[in-house]
């Protein structure tokens, strides 16, 4: 991989080939797992939506209370009586002692609660199954992106390195008087122009490198690069109406929409609620003891049902109805929105990779016009009939069409990753496919910190 450029100008583009064997797009994205911070977030909101239904099943279940009491009193009595009069004093300790059972015998809320809390969980797993697919697209993305930039550097430096060249033969044309001074001024223009361009490729492979991280974490790994043999297919089937309904059907975006919606729904019904009765359950045993002289020690045990019928409350459960009512219908028009832009994204997707094949496929035609204007325009310069200009422009686009070329390749394997993201049906095996096509020893290194 990377010869082309080797082969069409005889300008080595590569430093010495290292012997290192390179961490492939797989073992990049198990680091993404374990590292990944959005992904843990995610795991971490998951676990925390679950509590939502033993928590909503509690209102439900009996509630046991204990509850004591100990009060010292010091009391100072004086008075009149029929006798004369008196004064007497004492000091005693009470204690009490009660121990409640509370059970919900109806109560409408918290049946609707319970039910919503299902939905609730429902949304919070596709949300998280989507975050898994999401993690898998951004890591491709990333890593892509690293290459491509790692090309865009390994272009400008070939390029750099034949305009060196064709700086050194104008140079030497000029001292003999075959050419003018302009020439050598073009060709020196051109080579810092190649210059800057190959510290801003290397600049933007620097920060490729850095969005990679934020993703795998702060780690040193050089990356496998994509094989010159790329099997270029259609999607399967090719039908892209076949692929939307697939994603209308599974997209994890879409159920969690959809499981958000029924849970609205659900509240305005819990909401509505606040019409209903309701009835508790209560019984206890209360022992109560005190010292006083004159007073009595008591056992009470009891067991009564409570009513609760409301009337009028201030017009606040119909506020809270009609309020559940705008969040529910919000959440619909959420759902409309989601199904298309999935839509749009699955077929967008889906044209892509038809794009990206006949795009990769003319990108490789390109390569041999551009490499044949090269040739007659260095020949037409020795005879006369074209410029200095002329073979650095033609040079400069034969290296152009080359980077489009490799550019163009890693759109179609970006494209096929999205296609499977927006039907859901994006996995490790899915990537292990194109992982296939990747070369491990051949590699792009990591910056050196």
């Amino acid at each position: 991989m990377r010869r082309i450029l080797t082969a069409l100008i005889s300008v080595a583009l590569c430093g010495p080939a290292s012997t290192a064997m390179a961490d492939d797009l797989l073992q990049i994205y198990d680091m993404a797992v374990v590292s990944d911070p959005s992904l843990r977030e995610a795991e971490q909101v998951l676990f925390a939506t679950r509590e939502v239904k033993p928590q909503a099943l509690a209102l439900l279940l009996p509630n046991l209370s204990v509850q004591g009491d100990v009060d010292y009193q010091d009391v100072d009595t004086n008075g009149q009586s029929s006798s004369g009069s008196f004064s007497y004093r004492q000091d005693f300790t009470t204690r009490s002692v009660q121990a409640v059972v509370s059970q919900s015998v109806y109560n409408r809320a918290n049946w609707m609660t319970l039910k919503k809390s299902d939905n609730v969980i429902a949304q919070a797993e596709a949300q998280y199954r989507n975050a898994q697919i999401d993690l898998m697209v951004r890591t491709t993305e990333a890593y892509f992106t690293v290459l491509r930039a790692a090309d865009a550097v390994t272009v400008q430096e070939a390029l750099l390195r034949a305009n060196e060249r064709q700086l050194e033969q104008s140079k030497q044309r000029f001292e003999v008087g075959l050419v003018a001074i302009t020439d050598v001024n073009e060709s020196q223009a051109a080579y810092d122009r190649a210059r800057a361009e190959l510290i801003s490729a290397k600049n933007l492979l620097d920060n490729a490198w850095e969005s990679l991280r934020t993703i795998i974490g702060p780690v040193q790994v050089p990356l496998a690069r994509l094989g010159e043999k790329l099997p270029l297919a259609p999607p399967a089937p090719n039908d892209i109406m076949a692929w939307a309904d697939a994603a209308l059907r599974g997209n994890y975006g879409i159920l969690a929409a959809t499981e958000a919606t029924t849970a609205a729904k659900r509240d305005i019904q819990i909401e509505r609620s606040g019409y209903y009765p309701t009835v508790d359950l209560q019984a206890g045993y209360d022992v109560s003891r005190t010292g006083a002289e004159i007073g009595s020690d008591t056992d009470t045990g009891f067991v009564g049902l409570s009513l609760n019928v409301p009337i009028f409350q201030g017009g606040a459960v119909a506020s809270r109805t009609r309020e559940a009512g705008y969040r529910f219908r919000a959440s619909q028009d959420q759902l409309d929105q989601v199904r298309r832009q999935v839509d749009q994204q699955v077929k967008d997707a889906f044209r892509g990779i038809l794009s990206s094949i006949e795009d990769v496929k003319a990108r490789q035609a390109s390569i041999v016009s551009a490499r044949s204007a090269l040739e007659s325009t260095q020949a037409g310069l020795e005879v006369g009939t074209r410029t200095q200009v002329d073979v650095l422009n033609a040079q400069r686009n034969l290296f152009q069409a080359e980077f489009d070329y490799l550019s163009s390749r890693y759109d179609y394997f970006i494209n096929g990753v999205k296609l499977h993201q927006a039907t859901s049906t994006l996995t490790r095996d899915i990537l292990a496919k194109g992982n296939a096509w990747l070369i491990p020893s051949d590699v792009v290194q990591p910056p050196a910190d």
